[in-house]
């Protein structure tokens, strides 16, 4: 298992949907304010509050909390969010990015630094692990769009890079810069998919025991449930088998 959104597949299996589904509504409702805010309220015209609605969509967030999050940006006396990027290391030098969107930097700054260091970890300067990463688009459908080989063609026509197909999903990357566009050619070919957005995709991965991968899934969830967090993103990696005992405790 690499990467976080494994972890949130655990997470929904173990319970706390409700809880859960609300944290979810929350953060993307603030992503649909500040991209109106940034943008204007046309989705047409707004490529940003075009994805931020669609991924909202996937989540089955109803209309009204859309329209009531668009609205909010215009009326004047929403919160002035900003938004903000942490780095650092968690369990077994694990590099970590959290992205924000917060309307209070100093509040949001001491709250990271303090799961890091409850988690045996520490918050790095700026760029002290980004370097790690590629910032790429990331595009998901469910497997039951196509088969691998369908959608390994949609994507190369459309302008992707590679995809990534297993029982449950496509997952497609593409050029940071081009996320619009191959999102655009792949909605027209295919449909919407699940989820579109900007990723922070690690070049190498840091594998983990049993005790490292508890660890590191404690300091995700006190992100997770941080409400100005919208996105963490590490490069840890975790074989079937400790993955299986941690999921069967």
């Amino acid at each position: 298992m690499a990467g976080h959104s494994q972890f949130k597949n655990i997470m929904h299996r173990k319970g706390r949907q409700d809880a859960v589904r609300s944290k979810i509504f929350s953060k993307l409702s603030k992503e649909i304010t500040v991209a109106a805010k940034m943008g204007g309220p046309d989705i047409n015209a707004n490529p940003r509050l075009r994805l931020a609605v669609q991924n909202a969509k996937a989540q089955s967030m109803p209309k009204d909390n859309i329209q009531r999050a668009i609205n909010k940006s215009q009326s004047g006396d929403g919160d002035n969010y900003e938004e903000l990027r942490y780095e650092g290391y968690g369990p077994a030098g694990v590099a970590v990015i959290v992205e924000l969107l917060t309307d209070n930097r100093n509040r949001s700054a001491s709250n990271v630094r303090s799961y890091f260091s409850k988690c045996g970890g520490s918050m790095g300067e700026t760029g002290s692990v980004a370097f790690m990463f590629d910032r790429v688009g990331e595009i998901v459908y469910p497997a039951s769009t196509g088969t691998a080989d369908d959608m390994l063609e949609a994507a190369i026509e459309a302008g992707a890079e590679d995809v990534q197909s297993d029982a449950e999903s496509h997952v497609i990357i593409c050029a940071f810069e081009d996320l619009g566009d191959v999102s655009k050619a792949l909605e027209s070919a295919l449909g919407e998919a699940e989820t579109v957005k900007a990723i922070w995709k690690p070049q190498n991965l840091t594998p983990l025991d049993a005790d490292k991968a508890q660890t590191m899934f404690k300091l995700i969830a006190m992100f997770e449930d941080d409400d100005d967090v919208q996105n963490v993103f590490a490069n840890y990696d975790i074989d079937d088998e400790t993955l299986a005992s941690l999921t069967a405790a």
